[in-house]
């Protein structure tokens, strides 16, 4: 049988600040994400979601815990041993301006990670950059903008492309659509199932609105102050949920037929 493709066992942070008491910020959490079963992970802002997504990207250290790539542990890896895993996973934040230096093209920014692992080169750029942008439905000539001449919807297209340019198996989302309007929100989440389905992604949808995760995923963990409360799948999440924090979210965020 083979392996998740990402797995957490007993996962936690703690951190310090100061003299004050250290700050659990995610407590023993353990799940698994199997290859092509999306995975929503819901909660309240500060119940711990994204420092979760962090630590599965390296970017925060697991203070203890494991967290495994295709069966492969990956937490705790050097600097030097993290290329492999940052090509396989990567991450799409809530907010796409804080993702770009406001001084570098579109066109650099979106084909960065192919430079870098090789797979062009520096030549290929403007056609890749074209083919990119092309791929989430943009005009080519952005290529050649600065990110505040973009919108906000366009940006974070662009960053979704950058993220799938690489080809990874594992691309978290974290609260990537909800600075957008509701109209763009749903642009957004159909081109990110075409892309799923053109490139094979398996998806970790982050977000704190149960209806926008939902309607992306196949299971969905709640978080609350650190720790998963409940697993559900996500066509019967109303009819199977139990928890009573579960129930409090469903009965003030949404009807979930609204985006099915």
């Amino acid at each position: 049988m083979e392996p998740a493709l990402l797995e957490l066992r007993q996962v936690s942070k703690t951190f310090q600040t100061g003299n004050t008491k250290p700050v659990k910020a995610v407590q023993s959490v353990s799940f698994e994400v199997p290859s092509g079963i999306n995975t929503g992970i819901v909660g309240e802002s500060g119940c711990g979601k994204s420092t979760l997504a962090r630590m599965i990207t390296g970017l925060t250290g697991v203070t203890s815990g494991e967290i495994l790539l295709n069966g492969t542990r990956i937490s705790g890896l050097r600097r030097s041993a993290q290329r492999d895993v940052y090509r396989q996973v990567q991450m799409v934040f809530q907010d796409p301006y804080s993702a770009i230096s406001p001084r570098m093209p579109v066109g650099t920014f979106l084909t960065e990670g192919l430079v870098h692992f090789g797979l062009i080169s520096k030549g290929d750029r403007k056609e890749q950059a074209r083919k990119l942008l092309e791929l989430v439905d943009l005009d080519p000539q952005l290529a050649l903008r600065l990110p505040h001449q973009l919108s906000g919807g366009q940006l974070q297209r662009v960053v979704i492309a950058r993220a799938i340019s690489i080809h990874p198996r594992l691309v978290i989302l974290d609260e990537a659509t909800s600075a957008l309007d509701v109209s763009v929100q749903k642009q957004i989440l159909s081109l990110l199932v075409r892309l799923q389905e053109e490139f094979s992604l398996t998806y970790l949808f982050i977000g704190h609105d149960l209806a926008v995760v939902r309607s992306i995923t196949e299971q969905i963990f709640v978080m609350k102050e650190g720790s998963i409360v409940e697993r559900l799948p996500s066509e019967t999440l109303q009819e199977d949920a139990r928890h009573p924090y579960t129930l409090q979210l469903l009965s003030s965020v949404f009807s979930v037929k609204d985006l099915s």
